[in-house]
């Protein structure tokens, strides 16, 4: 099983950035697809960006412009580059794994972004 693990949250004004960086401990020879997902207070969690196996990227629209997702394979760790931020990203952002034989979450990181 992969564990997932998650840093780089923190404070920060609007219009400012956070890297997040998620490593992967564990096999990942097996993945289809890794992505991030956030869940803001009595919010449900929702999808943000995913990169597939063949590169494939894509984003939920209100973050396209404004966020990155990439992945360096050689460290096994995902990271999602926040540009622009808004109040309205402030949320626990968690990242995912999803691979042919199964799939797991990270334990999440809180950022937050004050107007």
């Amino acid at each position: 099983q992969v564990q997932l693990v998650e840093s780089g949250g923190g404070l920060v004004q609007a219009g400012g950035s956070l890297r997040l960086s998620c490593a992967a401990i564990g096999n990942i020879s097996s993945m289809d697809a890794m992505a991030w997902y956030r869940q803001a207070p009595g919010k449900q969690r929702e999808f943000v960006a995913v990169i597939t196996n063949d590169g494939l990227i894509n984003y939920v629209d209100s973050v396209k412009g404004r966020f990155t997702i990439s992945i360096d394979n050689a460290k096994n760790t995902l990271y999602l580059q926040m540009d622009n931020m808004k109040p309205e990203d402030t949320a626990v952002y968690y990242c995912a794994y999803q691979g042919r034989l199964g799939g797991s979450w990270g334990q999440g990181t809180q950022v937050t972004v004050s107007s």
